[in-house]
């Protein structure tokens, strides 16, 4: 079995590289696929209630759907040959006859008696050589009632126009169809377009080739989904005579992007209908409308690099726009879809330079919008409706350069949501007093947030935190700001370590032993340090005797917790599986995470992050005591969480780095003091 897929595998390998274009090598996997089932057999996908067919490429084989839709795999004779009854699959060569009869065994009969009745049969069964784009019979089915009946009733012109449009005065195999190619028609010199997709896909304006490279003793057959026009207007003047696109129209001559679609091209637009427009409230479009950049960049943004017809589409794909980020262009069903949604109106209004789809939505870029459209439209509601109820709506609607700290929703479960002084307060040290990049950040840096605190950046292996949030996912760069998501509510520190230890009844015993250690001091003084503080349940643990006895040797005290304490700050966010940490005395620490709760050589961290100004305080209900020789690394209740992917998870459960990384930190440690 294993032989047999390596040789497939290898036929496989060695007939794409020999492929010379991307049809060919969609039709050399198809040939691979079906070879099972005889000489010169195709297997073909059939979205299941149609007629749609395609060559299967690896993907579309392997996942079974095309455009989000289950296929049915289907066999068939390979381009150029045909079944001998009583063999096995397409051993003949078909043999070759002129265009006009070859219409008639390619599914293009259609094609053939309306040639015969333009008075083309001659042409097309004589001398020359000819390529022939011919609508299949399904194609002349779906023409509207009234535009085939304009084309047969005068037969002697706009039907032998329409066929003459079709046709190439050369042969043109799939092979020399390239991508943005086109080639004078034999109506009146009037040009096709060509599209070469490298899923495999060709068309000729964007009528899909569903059985390209069909031979014949003149020339060569191209059957083509749809009956095709002749085109001679470019994108600019197709929406400059559309009353539905009024609007838009009035808003690229504003942004000066009309001279840029009368040029050569091969654009892709996503024009927005007037409706379209008109559902955007009207204090954001009147102020994007106002604003020549935020407007260039949303228009932009409905304009793809490249062109894109609709029947291209087999699947979800980001496509690049001249706004410089993505959309993502894919397909549900016969429906074009544009992030997700099938907001397309219209497909294939094809130009000389380009193709416009119509959308029924606006689509706004980040880079236009204000912080409160950035927030509104992500996935940390209750912090939006927090920053407004705190009256800072001003800051995130203006033109400041900010960065907006905007915790996800479930960072505020089980939290007090009123809004009170504190509350405002803490809302207004989550805005940042300039516009930054997360890319820009680096390990020590301070940033000073509107309430005047200055907040630490902390650079981890594979988490980013200011303080004790860390960022969650990639940064949304608006018209003025920008906001980073993080996991967290910010905890701003208020106060040295012992300042923290001194505020919290947990700790009570924890400081009368740091007393009577004498390293009161070092825990006031400035510093980057990471305490394991052991809280009054860790020391009613231990034995009596035990207990009064530590309490009594200043020297063992000392030992026991320094063995807690270490330089360098490491918040939550920062520890994953098997991170070490190095204590001020003892061997290393063993850290790990799971279910979003940190371990201290198997003890739970009961309460992370208490921010200080000089470092952070992570309370423990068990004294940390050294693990044996040889540890597994495995927490006490099972093995470390497995890392999330998902960018609106909690980080504290990504993976983490390791010790080298750590002493990188601890080497790098800011020594300024932290203030209030």
């Amino acid at each position: 079995m294993k032989v047999c897929v390596l040789v497939l595998g290898l036929a496989l390998v060695l007939t794409v590289v020999l492929a010379r274009s991307p049809y060919q090598a969609v039709l050399q996997h198809s040939r691979i696929r079906g070879r099972q089932q005889g000489p010169n057999v195709c297997a073909m996908q059939q979205l299941k209630g149609t007629d749609k067919k395609y060559f299967t490429n690896c993907k579309q084989w392997y996942h079974r759907k095309i455009c989000g839709k289950p296929t049915v795999i289907t066999y068939e004779c390979c381009p150029g040959y045909e079944r001998i009854p009583g063999e096995k699959g397409c051993p003949a060569a078909l043999p070759l006859v002129n265009i006009y009869n070859t219409l008639g065994v390619v599914g293009a009969s259609t094609t053939q008696m309306y040639s015969e009745r333009a008075q083309l049969k001659e042409e097309i069964e004589g001398p020359g050589s000819f390529t022939f784009f011919a609508p299949s019979n399904e194609a002349w089915a779906a023409l509207p009632t009234e535009i085939l009946d304009a084309l047969v009733s005068n037969v002697n012109i706009e039907l032998l126009n329409a066929l003459h449009y079709h046709m190439v005065n050369r042969r043109l195999t799939s092979e020399e169809l390239k991508h943005g190619s086109s080639f004078a028609s034999m109506y009146q010199d009037f040009h096709v377009h060509i599209h070469h997709y490298p899923n495999g896909i060709v068309t000729v304006n964007c009528a899909r080739l569903v059985k390209p490279d069909q031979h014949a003793t003149n020339g060569i057959v191209h059957v083509v989904d749809r009956v095709i026009t002749a085109i001679s207007n470019n994108v600019h003047t197709l929406l400059d005579v559309d009353d539905d696109l009024e609007t838009l129209r009035t808003a690229m001559t504003a942004a000066g992007l009309s001279p840029m679609l009368e040029t050569d091209g091969q654009y892709t637009i996503f024009a927005p209908t007037n409706e379209a427009f008109e559902k955007i409230p009207q204090e954001t479009l009147n102020r994007i409308l106002g604003d020549p950049v935020a407007l260039k960049d949303m228009l932009n943004y409905h304009i793809l690099k490249n062109m894109q017809c609709a029947e291209s589409i087999v699947s979800g794909t980001p496509m690049e726009t001249l706004q410089g980020t993505v959309l993502e262009v894919g397909c549900d069903g016969d429906q074009m879809t544009l992030n997700g949604k099938a907001i397309i109106t219209k497909k294939d209004q094809l130009g000389t330079n380009g193709v416009i789809h119509y959308i029924s939505e606006l689509l706004i870029p980040d880079s236009a919008k204000v912080l409160l459209e950035l927030a509104e439209d992500s996935s940390v509601a209750m912090a939006t409706k927090l920053f407004v109820d705190a009256g800072l709506s001003p800051h995130l609607t203006g033109s400041e350069a900010l960065t907006l700290l905007a915790p996800l929703d479930e960072a505020f479960r089980g939290s007090d949501m009123r809004m009170t002084p504190d509350m405002k307060k803490l809302m207004t040290n989550h805005i940042l007093k300039q516009q930054l990049s997360s890319n820009s950040l680096y390990h020590g840096q301070e940033l000073e947030t509107l309430g005047g605190l200055k907040l630490r950046v902390f650079v981890y292996r594979d988490n980013l935190c200011i303080e004790n949030a860390c960022i969650a996912a990639h940064d949304k760069t608006g018209r003025y700001a920008t906001m980073f998501t993080v996991d967290k509510v910010l905890t701003p520190p208020m106060g040295t370590l012992m300042d923290v230890l001194k505020a919290d009844d947990r700790f009570s015993m924890l400081v009368g032993a740091i007393q009577t250690a004498g390293m009161t001091e070092l825990l006031n003084q400035p510093g980057a340090l990471t305490f394991f503080a052991p809280t009054n349940d860790a020391f009613n643990a231990l034995p009596r005797a035990e207990l009064n006895r530590l309490l009594r040797d200043s020297v063992q005290l000392t030992a026991m917790l320094k063995y807690h304490l270490g330089d360098g700050m490491l918040v939550s966010g920062g520890v994953g599986s098997h991170t070490r940490f190095k204590p001020q005395q003892g061997e290393r620490l063993e850290m790990g995470v799971r279910n979003f709760t940190v371990y201290v050589n198997r003890i739970p961290v009961a309460a992370a992050d208490l921010m200080a100004t000089n470092g952070v305080v992570h309370g423990v209900n068990s004294i940390i005591k050294p693990l044996p020789p040889k540890v597994d690394r495995v927490q006490a209740d099972g093995p470390a969480a497995p890392l999330r992917t998902d960018s609106s998870s909690r980080v504290d459960s990504k993976s983490f780095r390791n010790d080298d990384l750590f002493q990188k930190v601890i080497r790098s440690r800011s020594s300024r003091t932290m203030s209030q």
